[in-house]
Formats: structure tokens, C-alpha cells, sequence
């Protein structure tokens, strides 16, 4: 869940991603930056929280995904629990990014996992702490704006 939360938080806020990963370029135009908008002036905001950026929404739409068939549980490093898409799931997931309303979201999803390559969500976690202080240094439960 770590590394899904930090990873989210790179697609959702494209601008920040390339202060976080610094093999990732601002102007690498998978990101769709738009360059009159506040960088974290996003259209569903996360909320601060232990361990960084967080939805309160991951369980129950893991859940609904799982129900329907679309993802499933596997085992993770260390005896944790890690999700991977079914081959509905796969297959819905490439029908849907061939569409103009997701064409953003999944050329953002590609740059992200171009650049994050093997890191873990601990590390990942680190890199965002490190690289915006600003946007973590805030009391947990508040919302990133």
C-alpha cells in the first residue's frame, strides 16, 4: 500500500513528480503539465498522513476491484500482500487508456513507472520527504494543497 499511495501521488501531482524522481523531466510531455496551474492544484487532493501522501478511498476501491474480478492478491517481499492485475483486469485497463479520458492519466502512469523503475515504497516514500519538504511538513490528516 505504501508504494501504491506514493506512486499515486506522482500521477496525481505531475508537476511535484519531477522534483521527487530527478531522472524524470518536467518537460517530458507524458506528464501533461499545465503551466498555469498551482502545482498542487489537483482535481481529487490527498491527505498527509504517517507515512506521506494518502486516500482514505484505497480500501474500499481495492476492494470493489478485487470483487469484480479485476485485481487479486499475491504475495509480496517479506511475507506482505501485493496486488496485480487479473487478465480482465489487464484487459480493461488497456481499452480504457485507449480512450481520450484516461490518454492522460496513463501516459502519466508510464512516465512515473519509467522513471520510479525498481524502488520500493519505502524509498519512495524518502524521496518525496526529502525532495518537498514543504508539501510534508504539515500536520497528518491535512489536506495537500
Amino acid at each position: 500500500m505504501t508504494k501504491l499511495a506514493k506512486l499515486d501521488f506522482l500521477v496525481r501531482y505531475p508537476a511535484l513528480a519531477p522534483r521527487v524522481l530527478e531522472n524524470l523531466n518536467a518537460e517530458d510531455e507524458r506528464l501533461h503539465i499545465a503551466q498555469d496551474v498551482d502545482a498542487t492544484d489537483v482535481e481529487a487532493p490527498m491527505t498527509r498522513y504517517k507515512y506521506g501522501p494518502w486516500d482514505d478511498r484505497y480500501y474500499p476501491v481495492i476492494g470493489a476491484l478485487v470483487g469484480r474480478g479485476l485485481l487479486r492478491y499475491v504475495a509480496g517481499r517479506q511475507g506482505s500482500v501485493a496486488l496485480t492485475p487479473t487478465p480482465a483486469g489487464r484487459k480493461l485497463a488497456e481499452r480504457m487508456a485507449q480512450t481520450e479520458p484516461w490518454q492522460e492519466i496513463n501516459d502519466r502512469c508510464h512516465a512515473v513507472a519509467q522513471a520510479t523503475g525498481g524502488l520500493t515504497g519505502a524509498a519512495l516514500k524518502d524521496l518525496i520527504y526529502r525532495h518537498l519538504p514543504e508539501v510534508m511538513d504539515r500536520p497528518q490528516r491535512q489536506v495537500i494543497r
